[in-house]
């Protein structure tokens, strides 16, 4: 096929389901391509000479190779040219914001609309397990060295892989009574099903991964014990960012305010929540865009966001502001609350103030600025803020580790060594909240950098590292 051909070829939608149907559930919104469409979307990649498509990507997926093989319809092969970097392409595919990614990267959308690559990366996965194709990669013969991982997220799924599959024995220590860390516990159903990345999580466990859940490191046991009574050689700290960050407003301990993170992951773990009718969320990010939509599928009928910016400067996906929108929650652009006023210990309305936008910093994102007089009021039954989340340190609570003055783990940027030198970060915990692909690439980094330490080898020499921010 001539490039002018591939060129008139449109970007392929995906279905998705109803408005009317998928509010009342958390089904999964958008559906996979077909075969015959997979290849036709395929078929708009130019497989440039240069793909700034993987410099978009912080695996570095080989993407024209995936795609080349997707559509000559050898669709395994594709498969295990993106499992060449990547551990998590069910994951990875489905919740990434490609936008700012690999496809914010791809040439095609210079001038239009860009290859649809995490769809066709999803489709390769979904035809491997609907297929009942084998996921799992041989393991070698066990090491007598073994390693604890804190935390079962895509950083520390990804390092115990990389690590079992050197044959290294692989411990870890999971908090929350569910495997997957935010994965499972911050990112609802609709987005990310269950049942379809539960087979990759299988083949992550596959060279002898030990899982304990509901085990809280600093509580049950102290880093310095897994390392002392436990014999485990080397530490990988990746808790990810569970922590809220507080709005700082008068009135945020009444009845009705709960944090996002806390919210969604109540939800996610079971527990039957009615917030009331009219909701109010506080930020801009995918975890209030997660927060607005799950409230809608729990009976909640009026459902708004505030937030202090403009659309051009929200960090959440694009797709998932539109399927928000869809959904009818409205955003209130250039607002944010000052107090949240109560009645008899419970919410009863939030003040709010409008903004508009000051100076402008490097990267081009403006300040926003009160505009005085402007307060106004709105009824609401709940208060959900969004802001973001910060790390946990109970599992470090009585060990002296350099921390930066975000609470992240400072880490060398090569190697992810902490200022213990048994101990490594990564993840949400190193990079603040954060994509689930730059998680996935610190894991394996961080595998890496810990086979060399028990090795007794030099951690930097040779290594070509991304460093990501």
């Amino acid at each position: 096929m001539k490039p002018k051909d591939r060129l008139a070829i449109p970007r392929q939608k995906a279905p998705e389901l109803s408005v009317n149907y998928r509010i009342k559930n958390f089904d999964e919104v958008t559906r996979g391509y077909d075969e015959k469409t997979a290849i036709l979307e395929a078929n708009r990649c130019l497989q440039c000479k240069k793909p700034t498509c993987r410099q978009g990507c912080p695996i570095n997926n080989n993407i024209p190779g995936f795609i080349e093989h997707l559509r000559n319809g050898r669709f395994e092969e594709g498969y295990w040219t993106i499992r060449e970097t990547s551990s998590l392409p069910a994951v990875c595919s489905r919740v990434c914001p490609h936008e700012f990614q690999c496809e914010g990267s791809c040439i095609r959308g210079k001038k239009g609309d860009a290859v649809a690559i995490g769809m066709l990366e999803r489709f390769l996965v979904d035809w491997m397990v609907s297929n009942q194709k084998n996921l799992a990669v041989p393991c070698v013969l066990p090491k007598d060295k073994k390693v604890a991982i804190i935390g079962s997220g895509p950083a520390g799924m990804t390092t115990a892989y990389h690590l079992a599959h050197e044959g290294y024995h692989c411990t870890i220590f999971e908090s929350l009574p569910v495997f997957g860390g935010m994965l499972a516990v911050g990112i609802p159903p609709y987005r990310l099903p269950r049942d379809i990345i539960n087979a990759e999580f299988d083949s992550l466990k596959n060279c002898g991964v030990t899982v304990v859940n509901n085990f809280k490191i600093g509580k049950n046991l102290t880093l310095e014990q897994l390392k002392d009574e436990k014999g485990f050689a080397a530490v990988f700290v990746s808790v990810g960012a569970h922590n809220s960050r507080k709005l700082g407003i008068e009135g945020e301990d009444l009845a009705g305010v709960t944090h996002g993170v806390d919210y969604l992951r109540n939800v996610c773990l079971g527990e039957k929540i009615n917030l009331g009718s009219k909701v109010v969320v506080v930020g801009g990010g995918n975890v209030a865009i997660d927060v607005a939509r799950t409230a809608l599928r729990t009976g909640s009928k009026d459902v708004f966001i505030l937030y202090r910016r403009t659309r051009k400067e929200m960090p959440a996906s694009m797709a998932e502001i539109h399927h928000l929108e869809e959904e009818g929650v409205h955003i209130e652009f250039l607002a944010a609350p000052v107090k949240i006023h109560g009645e008899n210990g419970k919410v009863a309305r939030v003040e709010c103030q409008r903004m508009t936008l000051g100076e402008c910093d490097a990267s081009g994102r403006c300040r926003p600025v009160v505009i005085e007089g402007s307060n106004f009021m709105i009824e609401a039954d709940a208060i959900i803020p969004a802001i973001s989340q910060k790390v946990d340190h109970t599992a470090d609570s009585n060990l002296k580790i350099e921390l930066t003055s975000w609470g992240t783990y400072v880490v060398d940027p090569l190697t992810l060594q902490t200022s213990v030198p048994w101990i490594f970060s990564g993840g949400d915990s190193v990079l603040g909240p954060q994509t689930a692909a730059k998680a996935v690439y610190q894991g394996k980094v961080a595998a890496e950098s810990i086979k060399l330490y028990l090795e007794g080898k030099d951690l930097k020499e040779g290594r070509n590292v991304r460093i990501l921010s």
